[in-house]
Order: C-alpha cells, then structure tokens, then sequence
C-alpha cells in the first residue's frame, strides 16, 4: 500500500530531501540521455538485414544472432526510455526522489547511479525475492 508521500519526513528525512538544484540536475542529466537514446533507437532500426545473397549455415546463423542481438538491445533502449519517462513525470508531480512502494525518500547516492530509480533500496531488495 502506498502512502502519503513524505508524510512522516521527521528531522532528519527533510535534511536528505532534494532540493530543487539537485531534482534540476538529475532532470537535465534524464533529458541528455533521453536524447543520445532516441537517435541510436532510430538510426538502428534498419541497421541489421539478414544476407540472403550469401550461402552457408554459419552465414545465416551469424546473421540471425546479429538480427536477435539487434533487438534485445532495442528492447534494453526501450526500457530504459520508459523508465526515463516515468523519472520526468515524477519530477513534473514533484514526487520525484520518493519511494513508490513505501514513500520513503530514496537515498542521493541511490539516484546519483541511476536517477531513474523508482524504489528504495529495501524495497526494490524485496521486490527482487
């Protein structure tokens, strides 16, 4: 169940809450990455063809495991611009910083490595088990 946003921040959370230079930050680092993404995932979609004017078994497998290679980074892009998505969209309703699961803010040093971190440390460990 998720609760209140913030609503039991004592002392010490409100210390560790970002404030708004740090969410400027983090949504400036979202949007440069959102936009090295977006080009590759465009420019790479007609990038992988499979030869059909060579013969060979091992030609062809090549070709299917480049095609299959092709698309689970795709799939990787994807989701990651989701999740960019959803990182920028919690900085527009100011609920960016704060735990989805528990409402607990999420640590700097947690979103300094990936600022598109929805959960807390304890809570995406228990959504792992």
């Amino acid at each position: 169940m998720l609760k209140r946003i913030g609503a039991r921040a004592g002392p010490d959370e409100r210390a560790r809450m970002l404030d708004a230079e740090s969410i400027e930050s983090y949504r400036t680092a979202l949007l440069k990455r959102r936009e090295t993404l977006q080009p590759a995932r465009t420019e790479s979609a007609d990038s992988v063809e499979l030869d059909q004017s060579r013969v060979g078994r091992v030609s062809r497998v090549d070709a299917l495991q480049q095609a299959a290679m092709h698309a689970a980074a795709q799939r990787l892009r994807g989701a990651e611009l989701a999740g960019i998505t959803r990182a920028l969209q919690r900085i527009e309703t100011q609920t960016y910083g704060w735990c989805l699961q528990c409402g607990e803010p999420i640590a700097t040093a947690r979103l300094d490595v990936n600022p598109t971190a929805e959960y807390c440390v304890s809570c995406a460990e228990r959504r792992e088990t």
